[in-house]
């Protein structure tokens, strides 16, 4: 069967044009701060919502069916135009000339890393910054889910997307169509980035460092407005213990807080991948804050603050903090984990292959397929006893297919085999070993802060510029978990059948 490439470069077209409509959010804001770029981002908008409509209007005429190849072609060259679109304001208003540069600041937003090269954020225009969050925040829960929710205005049903975007090894439903589904999922998204931004904001935050920490937590991005990220407010606990209420819930499936909002309590507290999620946070937390404690001087602000409790409430609210935002890839930082001792070092180093929940913003491995593949590993002793028995792994009461199983054992050796060639790629940049390792891991796993000279309290800023091309890649494939984007290099998928 040939490949639909009408219909291809249509979706494209409509990408493109949603792009410009998101920049067009931050010309307003641009104009509301009077930052002195209101016209390079107005022209950025019209350049691409120009090029999107033509786009649309000479492949109008294309047969409205989309198979699974043009699925993962969309969703792959999809990104990767989004990308291309979105360095726009940041050349146009000259806040990053270079492409480069631009082009890794934008995949990083997109892909939800959260990995800067801007080595003073705060100079950076508001309206510019505003459209770095919103990349954040357009990439969170996918811009291909976002826009199947309207393709029942296009006569293009969009089943083959969803299972080509929707993250984890699984895709649940919360109602037939694939549609309602994309709608009610960007419904809690948008109603979590506006509580988020509310209490921010209550809590001290100006309304601009509220709205753009939301997106960027519930994207599980890490992008801020500050030098210092979320330890511009070390001496505000409430702040952070905000961040962090919704980084859990970002890293949560995001069908449980549909079920949430349902009043099926049951469905959440029975699902198995939600009780491992919140052991790992609760057991990770109590041994980084015991080390913590007792190994490290973590300076604590007082100030009088109701909720500082001393050290001890220090190093909780650090440990829980920076465990939250390693397992759920959002990449704020409070404190410089990388100097908590060499076991620390190791111990965060670890985390970044953990993920959050399938289902969820968060990029790595994802706890579900942890979860699977320790019940797997711990029935092979079971068949090796029992060779004729039947044993299946369940997950949530139910028998996991064994190509489930199998898919899920592929996913994780590619993964790793991803890391280590992602790993030697950057050493043949001159980087040391323990710089290339973390640069590996943090791109891949969309996590942003690394390791070595690029951990929590620098930048990406003097990545040479091949690695910065070299991380963009490992950006997406982690954030299209591999699958999609490889399965493009094989050559059996151009194959016509």
């Amino acid at each position: 069967m040939k490949l639909n490439y009408k219909i291809i470069f249509h979706f494209l077209g409509l990408l493109i044009l949603f792009n410009g409509g998101f920049m067009l959010l931050s010309a307003f804001m641009s104009l509301v701060y009077e930052d002195g770029v209101t016209l390079e981002l107005s022209f950025a908008s019209i350049v691409t919502i120009v090029s999107g409509g033509l786009v649309m209007l000479f492949t109008r005429n294309h047969t409205k069916v989309m198979n699974k190849r043009e699925g993962y072609i969309v969703v792959a060259f999809g990104w990767i135009i989004m990308t291309l679109s979105g360095t726009l304001p940041y050349l146009f208003t000259e806040s990053i000339p270079s492409f480069t540069n631009a082009f890794f600041e934008t995949m990083s937003g997109y892909t939800t890393t959260g990995a800067t090269i801007l080595n003073d954020i705060e100079a950076v225009p508001k309206g510019v910054l505003f459209w770095r969050s919103l990349t954040h925040w357009i990439g969170g829960m996918g811009i291909i889910v976002l826009a199947i929710a309207i393709l029942p205005l296009l006569g293009i049903g969009g089943m083959q997307l969803f299972a080509a975007e929707a993250p984890g090894p699984s895709t649940d439903k919360l109602h037939p169509r694939i549609t309602d589904t994309a709608k009610r999922l960007w419904l809690i998204y948008f109603g979590y980035t506006a509580a988020e931004t509310l209490f921010l904001n209550l809590a001290g935050m100006s309304f601009f460092d509220a709205i753009n920490h939301s997106m960027a937590t519930l994207s599980t991005g890490g992008f801020s407005t500050k030098n210092a990220s979320v330890a511009y407010w070390n001496h505000e606990p409430i702040i952070q213990y905000i961040i962090i209420l919704f980084m859990f819930l970002a890293g949560t499936n995001f069908v449980l807080s549909y079920f949430a909002f349902k009043g099926r309590v049951q469905k959440i507290i029975k699902d198995e991948e939600f009780k491992l999620y919140y052991r790992f946070v609760i057991i990770f937390t109590i041994i980084a804050a015991l080390i913590i404690y007792f190994r490290t001087d973590i300076t604590v602000s007082t100030i009088n603050h109701p909720l500082v409790w001393g050290k001890a409430e220090g190093a909780i609210r650090h440990a829980l903090f920076q465990v939250l935002t390693v397992i759920t890839t959002t990449g704020f930082i409070t404190a410089d984990y990388t100097t908590w001792t060499s076991f620390l070092l190791v111990f965060f180093f670890g985390l970044m292959f953990l993920g959050g929940s399938a289902g969820s913003t968060s990029g790595g491995v994802k706890v579900v397929r942890h979860l699977l593949m320790i019940k797997n590993g711990f029935l092979e002793f079971k068949r090796t006893l029992h060779p004729n028995a039947i044993v299946p792994v369940r997950y949530n009461t139910k028998a996991v297919s064994g190509d489930i199983v199998f898919n899920i054992l592929a996913f994780f050796i590619l993964y790793m085999l991803s890391f280590i060639v992602g790993a030697l790629v950057f050493s043949m940049f001159q980087i040391d070993f323990q710089s290339s390792i973390g640069l590996s891991a943090s791109s891949l796993g969309n996590i942003g802060p690394a390791l070595g000279h690029f951990g929590p309290v620098n930048n990406y800023a003097f990545l040479p510029p091949l690695a910065k091309w070299w991380s963009s890649f490992l950006m997406l494939i982690g954030r299209l978990e591999l699958f999609t984007v490889l399965i493009l290099f094989t050559p059996f998928f151009w194959r016509n059948r």
